[in-house]
Parts: C-alpha cells; structure tokens; sequence
C-alpha cells in the first residue's frame, strides 16, 4: 500500500502514547493497534488497580475499531501482555462481553510480561474491515 493509503486513529476517547506514534493506523481495509493500556479514556491518567485498567483498555479497543470505522467484530487477533498472570481471571470476564459469540472470537494470546511500572495490562490487536 501508498503511504498515503495509511491513516493513524485517534479521538479524544483514545489516550495518546508520550512517543510520537499513534493508537492504530488503517491501511486499506487493516487496523494495526500499538500498545492498547489502561488510561482513563476520559482523563488519560493511568489508574493503579488492574481491574479498572483492564476496564478500561477494552473501552479503548473499541474506541479505536469505532475511530477505524469499524467494530470490535472485525478483530482477528489480539495479543494480551499481563504483569501479573494471575490478572487473567479479570480480562475473561471483559473478553466474553465484547465477544459473545464462541462461535465468532478473535484468536487471543495471553502471556505475562515485564511491563512498564505501574501497568497491569496492554493488549495489541488486528482486525480486517
């Protein structure tokens, strides 16, 4: 693809990294995602527990699809990186209200990862418009 057929996501909703790169980027009918965290989509302040940052991250996902002009349904695969493994048990609850569908899920691959300090959760994805 033309660099000009790339267009970097972004919206008020979607909290920003403090490097210059951007939420996700479309090129033709792909969405890349960068490091989804659990900014506060509102305040872009990182909360400390992990329940509110992962809360949070899926509301930034969809965010970005919405932003990308499409929805979470056209994710083929997302990529979850936890501090903590233990924090799993909090993402499948978040996992199972976006995708409902056990017919109808993104593959997702889940490990645990030094993350930056304070991070409990970043998720990266893909998806096809």
């Amino acid at each position: 693809a033309e660099v000009s057929d790339r267009r970097s996501i972004s919206a008020p909703d979607i909290p920003q990294h403090k490097n210059p790169i951007p939420a996700a980027t479309r090129i033709g009918n792909l969405v890349f995602s960068s490091a989804v965290g659990g900014e506060d989509p509102g305040t872009h302040e990182l909360p400390d527990d992990p329940e509110t940052q992962i809360a949070n991250t899926f509301q930034t996902i969809r965010a970005v699809m919405r932003e990308a002009g499409g929805t979470v349904d056209d994710i083929g695969k997302m990529s979850v990186y936890l501090a903590d493994k233990s924090n799993r048990k909090r993402v499948n609850p978040h996992w199972l209200a976006m995708f409902p569908d056990e017919d109808s899920r993104p593959v997702r691959h889940t490990t645990e990862k030094k993350l930056p300090p304070g991070r409990h959760i970043q998720v990266e994805f893909i998806a096809v418009l």
